[in-house]
């Protein structure tokens, strides 16, 4: 397939295109499932935490969230802080608008097929993206995002959250993860994030498994049927 040179102004057109897809998104409830686990040396795992929440949307595009059931802790070494659940919020399946796209140096890396989009696996796009700077308290994506050629949507991601967080008293790590995303009525949503990474406190490394799902997109204020489309 012959794969198109991209325009001088790619960053801009993939951060309409993210506007455009986060405006669509926000009209939508969906249910996030959270499971996060500690594996020790031999890969088993030692300790676990998870969560349901149906995440809705008000007319003016207020997100709330509802639990479904109780989260479950059964964690040994790790703590879920502040910064994992705003992360699981907003960084994992991170859409880097128009609005954001200042917070960011965009550098064009070449294009590689994805799975999973198109037929057989369509050229895309990647980019590399880095904070330009971080501000106190602030949390921002540090890594690639694959970008289609057809109309710059974003179908995956991959990278991690930043800043880590170490001080004299503090250690506060985030492991590397990809989302993938797949097509709900015409846009490409996140559906799936995971991550297996080793994080290396002072006190020893501990190894964490990671799986975000977004499921069951449906559009509030219409009836009309929501179609995940090949």
């Amino acid at each position: 397939m012959f794969a198109a040179d991209p325009p001088s102004n790619l960053a801009k057109k993939v951060a309409a295109r993210e506007s455009a897809t986060a405006e669509e998104r926000s009209h939508y409830f969906y249910t996030q499932s959270v499971r996060m686990q500690e594996m020790d040396g031999r890969g088993r795992q030692a300790g676990e935490y998870s969560e349901t929440r149906e995440v809705i949307f008000s007319p003016t595009g207020e997100r709330t969230e509802k639990f479904v059931g109780e989260p479950q802790s059964r964690l040994r070494d790790l703590v879920m802080t502040p910064e994992d659940f705003a992360d699981i919020r907003d960084i994992q399946p991170f859409v880097m608008t128009s609005e954001q796209l200042w917070n960011y140096d965009v550098d064009y890396k070449g294009e590689e097929p994805v799975d999973g989009v198109g037929p057989a696996g369509e050229m895309c796009w990647v980019l590399r993206i880095r904070p330009k700077h971080l501000l106190s308290g602030q949390r921002l994506f540090d890594g690639m995002l694959w970008v289609r050629q057809e109309d710059f949507s974003v179908v995956r991601s991959e990278g991690q959250a930043v800043p880590q967080i170490v001080t004299g008293k503090k250690e506060n790590l985030f492991p590397r993860f990809t989302t993938t995303r797949k097509l709900v009525n015409g846009f490409w949503f996140p559906t799936v994030t995971s991550a297996d990474d080793t994080l290396y406190f002072r006190a020893g490394p501990v190894r964490e498994k990671l799986t975000i799902r977004y499921n069951n997109y449906r559009k509030f204020g219409s009836e009309a049927t929501i179609t995940f489309e090949k």
